[in-house]
């Protein structure tokens, strides 16, 4: 038998849930060197650390190789969020089944009466949320006096959280001899601050970059106009048509914008923020495991310890604050030996810093292109031939109905209309604005193009010490000017200012729409360059030069990436 060490009920639990093999997490945490002591354990989301530390405390909670008489809790397991924590508390439950295990959960937004009633019955290991289980704490309701292990998961996400008062508070309630096992992604100085002063002589454990690290990831990002990043998510979701798909975004309200233009373009989807109740969110994640939702938008809080094993594709349509979240994010996926894939969604000014970013968390990634329409059709085009090719098998009902309609319909026609209604069930994908689009690129010494005999020439006063680009400089043009981008002609960047060509049709009301959709912060402004043709060489102009309502306004700067994207 392979779990030969562990407690026979633990290896036959193992054994009935598929387990041929421990993790390196799992396996460093029973080793002799490690038994009966405290540990510090940073190792990656998604690399067993729920089963590893239940072996680890298996030790302090088993008598002859069974569970005592439930009584006050043995164990007590504290995690950052009521997902994190629920997932805990059914791991451990298979995990300790067979042992007789009673296992108490507390956290925010249940029934605490009925989680008073479940402690006062007696238990085994608590696991819970900090805030509901210092409550209880405090009301007497929870009794740690006799606790012989207590687990920190995730702590770093708890210090970030701002629950060191809860921690301390609820490990000062356990007996100074107990073990203290801390679990988190990563190792900053709050964690070893806390590590020594509730920790006695911890073993350091760290598998990070080992066996699983980002192995079963394949990273990728997209460079895009800051404009056009819903409709990059968009063509994401229809070419990768994912079983389940994660979407993360930065704020709650960025969460609510997108699940709702998602589901009004037809994809089946949910939200989950710190909005929701704990009702609704275990409603959404409900529809994702029965399949009536495929698509989740989170907030990286929202998101914590949910664990959907058909999660294939992690979308950051925001990009994380740094490394460590970028980790966590992406852990939602590439689990339990499952391949997923995690795609950055990058506003073109930010593509130094990212690649920064993925330098130092070693993370190995490519860029790629946005899926483009056609490279959807193709797909689905694909995946429809694999559908209908396959092997099924049909009744006699079935049968009769299928000679009804050949004998209406010749066999093309019921392939054509099987198809067409194949296709229309699935949302249509975008046109990106900065595909294809030769005027974003263009520097002409050629004679003008068609359209383009007679323009005007405008100057906005951002160029390449403003990291000026093509690619956003053009959504930016159209978005605010109500132009398309083919009525764009040349766009020249100069060291301060950048000079593009507009249709003298067109002229006055670009001129007029760009004012008036001018934000009062940004700092763009827009004049028209007097006479007719294009300039010989793109002026220098200064930083501070003039606005069009006149001198004095701040100093130009590029856009951020909020005002670039906002929604038109």
């Amino acid at each position: 038998m392979p779990f030969s060490t562990l407690p026979p009920l633990l290896a036959e639990a193992l054994s009935a849930r598929g387990y041929t093999t421990m993790t390196p997490v799992q396996a460093s945490v029973i080793e002799e060197g490690a038994r009966g002591r405290d540990l510090l354990v940073s190792a990656q989301t998604g690399s067993g650390k729920t089963v590893a530390f239940g072996l680890a405390m298996a030790d302090e909670l088993m008598t002859d190789g069974a569970m005592p008489p439930p009584g006050l809790p043995l164990a007590l397991i504290v995690a950052p969020t009521r997902e994190l924590a629920l997932q805990v508390s059914r791991e451990l439950m298979w995990l300790f089944g067979k042992a007789g295990a009673r296992i108490s959960t507390c956290v925010g937004g249940m029934d605490a009466s009925k989680e008073r009633r479940s402690l006062g019955h007696g238990t085994h290991i608590v696991v819970g949320t900090p805030g509901r289980l210092r409550d209880h704490l405090e009301r007497g309701a929870l009794d740690l006096s006799a606790t012989r292990v207590a687990v920190l998961d995730e702590a770093d996400e708890m210090l970030d959280m701002g629950f060191r008062d809860e921690l301390e508070a609820l490990l000062d309630a356990t007996p100074k001899e107990r073990r203290t096992l801390l679990f988190s992604a990563t190792i900053p100085r709050p964690i070893a601050a806390l590590a020594k002063a509730y920790q006695r002589d911890a073993l350091r454990i760290s598998t990070v970059g080992e066996d699983r690290g980002h192995g079963d990831i394949t990273y990728q990002a997209i460079a895009v106009s800051p404009s056009d990043i819903e409709n990059a998510v968009i063509n994401l979701l229809r070419f990768h048509e994912a079983e389940t798909a994660m979407l993360f975004c930065a704020t709650r309200d960025n969460v609510r914008h997108l699940h709702a233009s998602l589901v009004e373009r037809g994809f089946g989807a949910v939200a989950l923020s710190g909005e929701h109740s704990q009702t609704e969110r275990n409603q959404a994640l409900q529809a994702l495991r029965d399949r009536r939702a495929r698509v989740c938008v989170a907030t990286d809080v929202a998101a914590r310890g949910i664990d959907l094993p058909t999660l294939s594709l992690v979308v950051h349509v925001e990009l994380p604050r740094d490394a460590e979240t970028l980790q966590h994010r992406s852990g939602r996926t590439g689990r339990a030996g499952k391949k997923g894939t995690a795609i950055l969604i990058v506003p073109y000014p930010r593509r130094r810093r990212v690649e920064g970013m993925l330098r130092g968390a070693r993370i190995a990634f490519e860029w790629v292109p946005v899926p483009s329409a056609d490279d959807i059709r193709a797909q689905d085009s694909e995946r429809l031939l694999e559908t209908l090719l396959a092997p099924v098998e049909a009744d006699d009902a079935d049968r009769a109905l299928a000679q009804r309609l050949l004998a209406e319909k010749t066999p093309e026609e019921l392939a054509i209309a099987l198809v067409h209604q194949a296709r229309g069930a699935l949302p249509e994908p975008e046109e990106m604005i900065d595909r294809d689009t030769p005027g974003a690129a263009e520097t002409r010494t050629e004679g003008p193009r068609r359209g383009f005999e007679d323009t005007v020439w405008f100057r906005l006063n951002i160029g390449r010490s403003q990291n000026a680009d093509p690619r956003w400089i053009l959504p930016l043009i159209c978005r605010r000017g109500h132009i398309t981008k083919n009525e764009v002609g040349a766009i020249r960047i100069g060291p301060n200012e950048t000079q593009f060509e507009i249709p003298r049709g067109t002229a006055s009301r670009f001129m007029s729409a760009f004012v008036r959709s001018a934000d009062e912060d940004d700092g763009v402004a827009i004049e028209p360059i007097a006479g007719n043709g294009p300039p010989q060489t793109p002026r220098g102009a200064p930083r501070g030069g003039p606005r069009t309502g006149g001198p004095g306004g701040p100093r130009p700067h590029r856009p951020s990436n909020a005002q670039a994207g906002r929604r038109r």
